[in-house]
């Protein structure tokens, strides 16, 4: 084993992969039917919401979805693959990383605002938040932990919002044709 991944475990890079599994587990198990389910209710509640939103929820399908969560698989092991190639230092698996961290505090938000369960909401608080605070610590104790500021925040966000929309992009491309 190389130096640079000798003093970090495999848990902290593998580990987004694993916990992100079990986060998307369910995402599938849940969220097409439940979409489907509270649309009208977040119709009457949201009135102020764009219509291509509603569009675009209308059209969320199991198997559709089931492909996206398999496309979005692929960009979380290269991430993983990557963190653990480069012993953690990676931008691209310290990203990940953030990006996994806040969208499971999206999550919340999401509960938050529709006062109840929502898909991903019930394994953010319990595995994909304290496993991006867990592996934050570690990269910062082994020294590698890249600064964070407003500006890597966006951008953390940003590619984790590309990455969901490539993810369905290619679903429908390839569930559709």
């Amino acid at each position: 084993m190389s130096q640079k991944t000798q003093d970090l475990s495999p848990a902290v890079t593998f580990g987004l992969l694993a916990a992100w599994a079990l986060h998307d587990a369910e995402e599938v198990a849940f969220g097409p039917r439940w979409i489907r389910d509270h649309l009208p209710e977040l119709r009457k509640r949201f009135p102020g919401a764009p219509e291509r939103l509603w569009r675009a929820l209308e059209g969320v399908d199991q198997r559709e979805f089931t492909v996206a969560v398999g496309a979005m698989a692929v960009i979380v092991a290269a991430a993983s693959v990557r963190g653990h190639r480069t012993g953690g230092r990676s931008a691209f698996f310290q990203g990940a990383v953030d990006g996994f961290g806040l969208h499971g505090l999206m999550h919340l938000a999401q509960a938050a605002a529709v006062r109840g369960y929502t898909p991903g909401s019930a394994t953010s608080p319990f595995i994909v938040v304290p496993y991006a605070l867990w592996a934050r610590g570690r990269l910062r104790r082994a020294g590698r932990l890249r600064p964070t500021d407003a500006r890597g925040v966006a951008s953390g966000l940003t590619a984790a919002g590309a990455a969901t929309v490539l993810s369905h992009l290619v679903a429908r491309r390839l569930v559709r044709h």
